[in-house]
């Protein structure tokens, strides 16, 4: 069996609680940043913030949002990452399975000791998101995560960036890219944050290497890669190392070129309550339609609207059954029968 994506990341049960920007300066917290840090410091920020801002608990990480999202649309998609044997780990297992994906957990065990990865995603009265990360299992992915034949089953390999932040991982992603190169699979990357990008660059120029057919960023993302003052000056600079590219703007919808043409793909207004996973959805709805027959501007509307919805409701992912009125949204759109 063929895959459409196969994707790596961490795996990271997200944590969700209402918090004040008093609150974030209080704790010295970076707004709107993603902060790594250890699992104690974690249950410290819980304890201080309290059980009755508590939002919801749902497993998360960037790829792994993606690619449930890629899922729910109907893609067909395989998922690595590393969790620990522990109820968290085990609540990951069964949601990724739930979701329809594929992953490494059917052909390789849990590691018995030490915690799943978590996310304090702290959300701020204006809808922005602000993230505390433990990696926990994932800190130590290694080759032994990934499934070769899979991945030379698929049609698009997606690595998610803040994996550059561990040796270990990084060297897996690089050898499976490679890999993935050598039989045909197309390899998409993205940016994953600013402050990863600012940290980890010479990281990413080194997954990224002689080049991958396709890169997601948001402006500050690419701006940051690229080094440079304006949006134009980064574009430059990815169409160097990739052949096509996506980089969102906020409320003015998102860019995308794919090899020959470029593309303004406006935004669906719509009022934010929670920002998390917004880009998460942006990466799976694209993706999925990429695999299944859109041109660029049509994948980038169905990402457009697929985010947009995402930004109406607390958690990182949209259910279902939007997932599929979105779909139909789109057929609508288009005035065609996905592939």
């Amino acid at each position: 069996m063929g895959y459409d994506v196969y994707g790596v990341g961490n795996a990271l049960l997200d944590i969700q609680y209402d918090v004040t920007e008093a609150f974030l300066a209080e704790h010295n917290i970076g707004k709107g940043l993603m902060t790594y840090t250890s699992h104690e410091d974690q249950d410290k920020i819980m304890q201080a913030i309290g059980d009755g801002q508590l939002r919801l608990v749902a497993p998360g990480g960037s790829v792994a949002n993606s690619m449930i999202a890629l899922s729910y649309f109907g893609g067909d998609g395989y998922f690595s990452c590393r969790v620990a044997d522990d109820d968290a780990g085990k609540l990951y297992w069964s949601a990724m399975h739930e979701a329809g994906l594929a992953s490494n957990f059917d052909h390789s065990p849990m590691p018995e000791e030490g915690h799943t990865g978590r996310c304090v995603v702290q959300i701020t009265p204006d809808a922005d998101r602000t993230m505390l990360t433990y990696l926990g299992a994932s800190a130590e992915l290694n080759e032994g995560q990934i499934d070769l034949d899979a991945l030379a089953q698929s049609k698009y390999f997606y690595i998610e960036g803040y994996l550059t932040t561990s040796p270990g991982a990084l060297k897996a992603v690089i050898a499976a890219k490679e890999h993935a190169q050598k039989h045909g699979v197309k390899v998409a990357v993205t940016l994953s944050d600013p402050a990863i990008v600012q940290n980890f660059r010479p990281q990413f120029e080194e997954l990224i290497g002689d080049g991958v057919d396709l890169i997601f960023s948001n402006k500050q993302e690419a701006l940051d890669y690229a080094q440079v003052p304006t949006l134009a000056e980064a574009e430059k600079v990815l169409k160097q190392i990739t052949k096509s590219y996506v980089i969102t703007v906020g409320a003015k919808g998102s860019i995308v070129y794919d090899d020959h043409e470029r593309v303004m793909v406006p935004a669906t207004e719509e009022k934010a309550i929670d920002t998390l996973g917004a880009g998460d959805m942006y990466a799976g709805a694209f993706l999925y339609g990429i695999t299944h027959g859109l041109n660029g501007a049509q994948a980038g509307y169905l990402a457009n609207i697929t985010s947009s919805k995402v930004v109406t409701m607390y958690g990182p992912r949209i259910n279902k059954a939007d997932t599929i009125a979105l779909r139909q949204q789109l057929i609508d759109h288009c005035g065609r029968v996905l592939t």
